[in-house]
């Protein structure tokens, strides 16, 4: 138990750093050439190039590291779930990603006020999907040398 609290808490925060902000800054400063190559719209470009230190209320925590500790605690349900229900990791890495998508695309924007699921617009909830299953895929890997399917 200790081990799926505390590898889990710090491989979920530590892949928010590494893999959703890392894919949200390579979309920003690369974006010209996945254009190029995929014919993305520009709408697909995020607004900034993550690792934000914007503070967010209640207590003007910087942003990413709001984020990060939110990731933290996905991370502890995801190797629960890696160790009790035995899901393939990387695999349920990607859906816990997508679960987190839809809770704070309903639940979380609902409590800040916002339209739920963007107000319908289509590249943000493509861009959300994107992010936060690279966070989920990033969290598995990061929990595989943990070997939480032991005993």
């Amino acid at each position: 138990m200790k081990k799926v609290l505390v590898f889990g808490f710090i491989c979920g925060a530590l892949a928010v750093i590494v893999f959703h902000q890392g894919t949200l800054w390579v979309l920003y400063h690369q974006f010209p050439l996945i254009k190029a190559v995929t014919g993305a719209a520009d709408a697909f470009r995020p607004q900034g190039p993550g690792f934000s230190l914007r503070g967010v209320p209640p207590w003007n925590v910087p942003q990413v590291v709001s984020m990060a500790f939110w990731g933290g605690l996905w991370g502890i349900l995801l190797a629960a779930l890696i160790r009790w229900v035995r899901i393939p990791d990387l695999m349920g890495g990607f859906v816990i990603g997508m679960v987190a998508t839809v809770v704070a695309m309903t639940v979380v924007a609902q409590m800040k006020g916002l339209p739920m699921w963007a107000g319908g617009n289509s590249i943000a909830i493509w861009r959300a999907v994107l992010l936060n299953g690279a966070w989920g895929w990033g969290t598995a890997m990061l929990l595989r040398p943990f070997v939480l399917r032991g005993d």
